[in-house]
């Protein structure tokens, strides 16, 4: 059903709206073994220049591709233990040329040390218990003290640890038992504040399954045991089952009123406990879809969708990881083609997707005072005078329908410039451009550069003087669209015989 909706939006300068920007703390990422991959390294450098996130959270850290735990018989015949950190310091020293920081996740198990071969992913993660717990807290202590070693204590004491992932599903946890959880995470708690004190430890990292009991059941355990855990960590997906076709998974979006009231539960809660009021929730997994095959990761719907999550996430929530910032990611193997519904925010070959755009303007908007907020978008006021506005009109399925927003300003300076950035489905949508190349399964370097052209922000531009000490302008928001504007007073003086009007030939 077509049509358009209004919209008026009276911002009051003296009027402070709570917004709690957190966009730019952690972002996810494969495993950590890819991050060896100069192409992974590519992409989190765009990332890192055009965004600018302060911590990185993956899986993999102790798996066998890191090769960090290693054994070996000595000449009696014994089975010793030895670590290998040469994997790990490159990566380390990779994020920190990024000027990234790992928000760790003690996971998965060596093969060597695990009670199982349970594993899940195409590369082969343990899910298993280890067979000696005391050998576990050894690995996660020497992990962490060759860390402070290497960058310094002051530095990698403010790195946040997280045990385990999703361990109230029995794919990523044997037989998703909770009590053996629950002793992994009292046990590896103690390890790292052995190692320092100061060491910030969370979790139990779990997704949206049974969160409720396992939250409640989490923060008792830690309640009867004396743990004074750090923070709670928990995951953030919203759509349906998916549908498999081929390669690809479809699925249908929830509505984000649901998420927002799932989410709320946590901290309901965790305040529910006098001695977790309060306490910190990361949450350290999010996005539209959960799994790396669905389509709509690699479209507008999905930066829209997820401009109106950045809205609010921060509500009750500390931080919100964005699951991943990058297509080199295997969880179900190597992807067939560029565009194949990859979690990443950027897609192989360096092309930006929408949702890199939403996250970029969120950062822009990170240091100021919301002025006003609401379902479709955000006015903050920078220190420097400067007003910003974040627009989206999103939709679980498709309506057509655009939105009009009229905002009204008060003004003292006579003439404002105002800049717009536009990203929708006619302006930056190289899913549309790589479709229309007949979806190219291997992109060549022509295609790839005409693709990262087609995937930038359109940028126009308007003046507008103001009327009744009121500055008031209109704009059209394109379903699936997101738009960011920048408001500023002209108080320039032009040089003199300079007269764009006579350029232009308007006179």
């Amino acid at each position: 059903m077509a049509g358009i909706e209004k919209k008026t939006i009276q911002v009051q300068l003296d009027q402070e709206v709570s917004f709690n920007n957190q966009v730019d703390y952690c972002v996810g990422t494969g495993r950590m073994g890819l991050a060896l991959q100069k192409e992974y390294y590519d992409q989190l450098k765009l990332v890192q220049e055009e965004i600018g996130f302060q911590y990185i959270r993956g899986h993999g850290l102790f798996s066998d591709d890191m090769a960090i735990y290693q054994e070996y018989e000595d000449d009696e015949g014994n089975t010793k233990v030895e670590y290998n950190f040469t994997y790990l310091d490159l990566v380390m020293d990779s994020y920190q040329s990024l000027g990234i920081k790992p928000f760790l996740e003690l996971g998965f198990m060596p093969e060597k040390m695990a009670s199982g071969n349970q594993t899940v992913f195409y590369w082969k993660g343990n899910v298993t218990q280890p067979k000696s717990y005391d050998g576990w807290c050894d690995l996660v202590k020497a992990t962490l003290q060759h860390l402070i070693e290497r960058y310094g204590a002051e530095q990698v004491t403010t790195w946040p640890v997280e045990v385990w992932n999703e361990p109230n599903l029995s794919v990523f946890w044997k037989d998703a038992d909770m009590d053996e959880y629950f002793k992994l995470f009292e046990r590896t708690f103690y390890a790292v504040k052995q190692v320092d004190a100061r060491f910030r430890i969370g979790g139990p990292a779990i997704c949206g399954v049974d969160d409720e009991r396992w939250i409640r059941e989490f923060l008792q355990f830690c309640k009867e045991r004396n743990i004074p855990v750090d923070f709670v960590t928990r995951h953030h997906y919203n759509t349906e089952m998916p549908e498999r076709e081929g390669h690809y998974g479809y699925q249908v979006l929830t509505a984000s009123e649901y998420g927002k009231e799932n989410l709320h539960t946590t901290r309901n809660i965790v305040d529910s406990f006098d001695a977790f009021k309060g306490k910190e929730i990361h949450i350290t997994e999010f996005n539209t879809s959960y799994i790396p095959n669905n389509p709509i990761h690699d479209t507008n719907q999905n930066a829209a969708y997820l401009a109106n999550q950045l809205s609010w996430l921060g509500d009750d929530n500390a931080s919100y990881s964005y699951w991943t910032f990058g297509d080199i990611f295997e969880e179900m193997g190597v992807p067939f083609s560029p565009f194949h519904g990859g979690f990443g925010m950027v897609a192989n070959g360096g092309i930006p997707k929408p949702t890199f755009w939403t996250f970029q303007f969120f950062k822009q908007i990170k240091d100021g005072i919301c002025r006003f907020r609401d379902d479709n978008t955000l006015v903050v006021e920078k220190l420097n005078g400067k007003y910003c506005i974040i627009a989206w009109n999103h939709n679980v399925t498709r309506t057509g329908k655009k939105i009009e927003l009229s905002y009204t300003f008060p003004a003292n300076e006579k003439e404002y410039s105002i800049i717009i950035q536009q990203v929708d489905e006619k302006t930056c949508n190289p899913l549309q451009l790589w479709h229309n190349l007949g979806e190219p399964q291997s992109l060549s370097e022509a295609q790839k550069k005409l693709l990262r052209e087609a995937a930038r922000p359109t940028i126009r531009s308007m003046r507008v003087e103001k009327s009744n000490q009121q500055l008031s302008f209109s704009i059209e928001v394109e379903e699936n669209g997101v738009l960011y504007l920048e408001i500023q007073p002209i108080r320039g003086i032009s040089d003199r015989g300079y007269d764009y009007k006579r350029v232009m030939q308007y006179e």
